[in-house]
C-alpha cells in the first residue's frame, strides 16, 4: 500500500471466502468511496491483502492497529468466535477509552448473530454488549446484492460520511499513540454581556474570531443572536442552562456545518417568525449536544439532515410547534436520555433515509405522536419510555421501517400503542407495550410489522387489532390481560401469529370477523374469559398445532357465517364445549384432539355447519357430539375418534 491505512476491518476469513470475496470487495469499495469525499487516498487494512509474503502475521497486525484511526467490525456468528477478532476489537476498546472517545468502532452487522439478538447471550458477553450499543450500519440483507448495485452504493456512501466524520481531517498526521498524547485545555474565549468583564459581548463576535478547537465559555444572561458553527468549537454554558439563553426570530438558533464540536448548558429557544427555522439545524458532521433546553415556534426544535451524525444527551427538548427532533434525508444521529415533550406533532419524526439511534430518552405527551417513521425512514430504538400521547405511542408508514428492541416501555397513551399502516414495515422486539386506551399494537392498509417477544398487556381494548388488510408476523409474544380480544382480526387483515402465549384476557383470546383472515400456528391460548378463538361474520382463519385450555367459554365458537380450518390442535379443559358452530358458523376440524372440555367435544346448533374428520373426541364431560337431528345434514363426519 502507499501509505499507512487509516482504518483496520476486523472480520472472520471464512465469511469472506464463503461469499466469494464479497468482504474485499466491500472493502475496496468502501475506501474508494471515502476518498471521493475527502479528496485523498483513504486506505483500509485487511490481513490478506496487506501482510507481505515472509512477513510476520501478528506483528503486522499489531502495527496496523497502532496506527490505524477507525476500527470496523464486521459482526457474524464468526466473529465472535475468532479469538483473533475478539483481540482486536478489544485492543480498540482500549484505545477508545485512553483517548475519551466512544466513536472509533464502526460495527456493519453482516450475519445475524445469537449474541446480538439474544438477550441472554449478549448480556453474558461483554464485548458482544459493548458492540450492540453502538450505531451499526445494517448489511444483512445488503449482502446478497451485488456491490455495484444502486441500493449498495448508497448505503456505501452513508457508511463512508460517518467514517468520514470520524477520521481527522485529510492531512492530518495520523494518530499519535495514547501514551505519546498530552491533553491541554484549550484556549478559551468569555462571553459576558457586561462590558468588560470578559472577552465578547456576543456569541456571533466570539465565534467568528475563535480558532478551531477553542472553547467558548457564555456567561448568564438573555443573548438574542442566530449563531452559524463553521468550525470545531466548544461552547458551553457558565452556570444553570436556564440562566443562559440564546434566542432567534426569523431564523435558527444554531446552525451546525462544522466536522465536529460541543454545545452544552444553554437554553436555545427559536421564538418563531416568517419561514421554517429550527431551534438546532444540524447540516453535517458530529456535534456533541449536551444538557440543553431546546424550544421552537417555528417547525423542529433539532433538525438532523445530510448525513450528519450528532450525539444529543441530556437535553429537554420540548414544545415544539412540529416535530422535537426530525432526522430526515440520510441524517443520523445517537439520542440518549433526553426529555422529549409536549411537542405538536412527533416527538421524533423520522424519514426519507434517516437512520438515528434512539436510547433511555422519555418521550411523553406530544399533541400527536411520540415517534413517526415514515417515507423509508429507520432508526433503532432501545430503553426509551414512551407514553401518554395522544394519537399513538409509535407510528410507522409508508416504507418506514425501523427496529425496536430491548425494553422500550410503550404505555398508558391515550390511543394506540404502536400504529402499523400504508405499507408501513418495522421490527420490534423486546417491548412492554402496555395500558393503552386502545389497541396495544394496531395493524392496517398494508402495514406488516415483525413482532417478536413483547408483553402486550393490560390494554382497555384489544392487544393487538389487525385490519383493513393488515399483514404482520407475531412470534413469541406474551399478550395478556387486554379487556378486548388479546387479537382481534377483521376486514382482511391477514397477520401470521407463532408461538404466542394469548391468555387472561377479559374477552376472547383470537377474534376473527367480518372476513378477517390470519394464519395461528404453534400459538398457546388459554385462561380467557371469552372463547379461546371466536370467529364470525366471514372470518376464515387457519388454525394449525395451538393448545387452546382452560378458557372459562367455548375453545372455538365459530357463528354468524364465520369459517375456519383447525388441523392438529390441542383444544381441551374448557369450561364449555371443546368446539362449537351456530348459526351458520361452517367450520372445517382435521386431526384435532379435543378432550376433557366441561361439555360436549364439538357442538353444532341454530343452522352450523362443518366437516369434522379423525378428530380425537374423548374423553369430554358430556360426550364427543351436541346437535338436532334438523343439523345431521349439515356436517360431515368422519373416522373420529369417539
Amino acid at each position: 500500500m502507499a501509505g499507512q491505512p487509516t482504518a483496520f476491518m476486523s472480520y472472520a476469513r471464512f465469511d469472506d471466502e464463503h461469499d466469494d470475496g464479497q468482504l474485499t470487495a466491500f472493502r475496496e469499495r468502501l475506501a474508494a468511496e471515502i476518498r471521493v469525499q475527502v479528496g485523498e487516498e483513504f486506505l483500509i487494512f485487511q490481513d490478506h491483502a496487506d501482510i507481505a509474503w515472509g512477513q510476520n502475521w501478528q506483528q503486522r497486525i499489531d502495527q496496523a492497529l497502532d496506527t490505524v484511526t477507525l476500527l470496523l467490525v464486521i459482526i457474524t456468528p464468526g466473529f465472535f468466535r475468532s479469538q483473533h477478532c475478539r483481540a482486536e476489537t478489544e485492543k480498540f476498546l482500549d484505545r477508545e477509552r485512553q483517548l475519551g472517545r466512544d466513536d472509533l468502532i464502526l460495527p456493519v452487522y453482516y450475519v445475524s448473530t445469537p449474541e446480538i439478538d439474544d438477550p441472554g447471550r449478549r448480556d453474558a458477553d461483554p464485548l458482544a454488549a459493548k458492540l450492540a450499543e453502538r450505531q451499526h450500519a445494517d448489511w444483512r440483507e445488503l449482502r446478497f446484492e451485488a456491490t455495484n448495485s444502486p441500493t449498495v452504493r448508497k448505503a456505501i456512501a452513508h457508511l463512508a460520511a460517518r467514517m468520514r466524520d470520524a477520521s481527522p481531517a485529510p492531512s492530518a498526521p495520523h494518530a499519535i499513540p495514547p501514551s505519546a498524547a498530552a491533553r491541554t485545555e484549550p484556549p478559551t474565549h468569555v462571553v459576558d454581556l457586561y462590558h468588560h468583564r470578559g472577552d465578547f459581548t456576543t456569541i456571533s463576535e466570539a465565534v467568528k474570531t475563535a480558532a478551531e478547537g477553542d472553547r467558548i465559555l457564555i456567561r448568564p444572561g438573555f443573548y438574542r443572536e442566530s449563531l452559524v458553527i463553521d468550525k470545531p468549537l466548544e461552547i458551553l454554558g457558565d452556570g444553570p442552562a436556564a440562566d443562559v439563553q440564546i434566542h432567534a426570530r426569523d431564523a435558527h438558533v444554531v446552525v451546525f456545518r462544522a466536522s465536529i464540536g460541543r454545545i452544552a448548558n444553554l437554553t436555545l429557544w427559536q421564538d418563531g417568525g416568517e419561514g421554517t427555522w429550527y431551534g438546532v439545524d444540524i447540516a453535517q458532521g458530529r456535534l456533541e449536544l449536551e444538557g440543553c433546553d431546546i424550544t421552537c415556534k417555528s417547525s423542529a426544535c433539532v433538525a438532523i439532515h445530510g448525513g450528519a451524525d450528532p450525539r444529543l444527551r441530556r437535553n429537554t427538548i420540548h414544545d415544539g410547534k412540529q416535530a422535537g427532533v426530525w432526522v430526515y434525508d440520510q441524517g443520523l444521529g445517537t439520542l440518549e436520555d433526553n426529555d422529549i415533550t409536549g411537542n405538536a406533532r412527533a416527538g421524533v419524526a423520522i424519514e426519507t433515509g434517516g437512520n438515528p439511534t434512539l436510547r433511555r430518552n422519555t418521550i411523553r405527551d406530544g399533541k400527536q405522536v411520540g415517534v413517526w417513521v415514515r417515507d423509508q425512514g429507520l432508526g433503532t430504538l432501545e430503553d426509551n419510555d414512551i407514553t401518554a400521547n395522544a394519537y399513538a405511542g409509535v407510528v410507522i408508514e409508508t416504507g418506514g421501517n425501523p427496529t425496536l428492541r430491548r425494553r422500550n416501555t410503550i404505555h398508558d397513551g391515550p390511543s394506540v400503542g404502536v400504529y402499523v399502516r400504508d405499507q408501513g414495515l418495522g421490527t420490534l422486539e423486546d417491548n412492554d407495550i402496555t395500558g393503552n386506551a386502545r389497541a396495544g399494537v394496531a395493524i392496517a392498509t398494508g402495514g406488516n410489522p415483525t413482532l417478536r417477544r413483547n408483553t402486550i398487556h393490560d390494554g382497555h381494548a384489544s392487544g393487538v387489532y389487525v385490519y383493513d388488510q393488515g399483514l404482520g408476523t407475531l412470534e413469541g409474544n406474551d399478550i395478556t390481560a387486554n379487556a378486548g380480544a388479546g387479537v382481534a382480526i377483521t376486514t382482511g387483515g391477514n397477520p401470521t401469529l407463532r408461538r404466542n402465549t394469548i391468555h387472561d384476557g377479559h374477552a376472547s383470546g383470537v377474534y376473527v370477523y367480518d372476513q378477517g383472515l390470519g394464519t395461528l400456528e404453534g400459538n398457546d391460548i388459554t385462561a380467557n374469559a371469552g372463547a379461546g378463538v371466536a370467529i364470525a361474520t366471514g372470518g376464515n382463519p387457519t388454525l394449525r398445532r395451538n393448545t387452546i385450555h382452560d378458557g372459562e367459554e367455548d375453545g372455538v365458537h365459530v357463528f354468524d357465517q364465520g369459517l375456519g380450518m383447525l388441523e392438529d390442535n390441542d383444544i381441551t379443559a374448557n369450561a364449555r364445549a371443546g368446539v362449537a358452530i351456530a348459526a351458520g358458523g361452517n367450520a372445517t376440524l382435521r386431526r384435532n384432539r379435543i378432550n376433557r372440555n366441561e361439555n360436549k367435544a364439538v357442538q353444532i346448533f341454530r343452522g352450523g355447519k362443518g366437516v369434522v374428520e379423525d378428530n380425537d373426541l374423548t374423553d369430554n364431560m358430556f360426550g364427543a357430539w351436541n346437535y338436532m337431528a334438523a343439523y345431521r345434514s349439515n356436517v360431515r363426519r368422519g373416522r373420529n375418534r369417539r
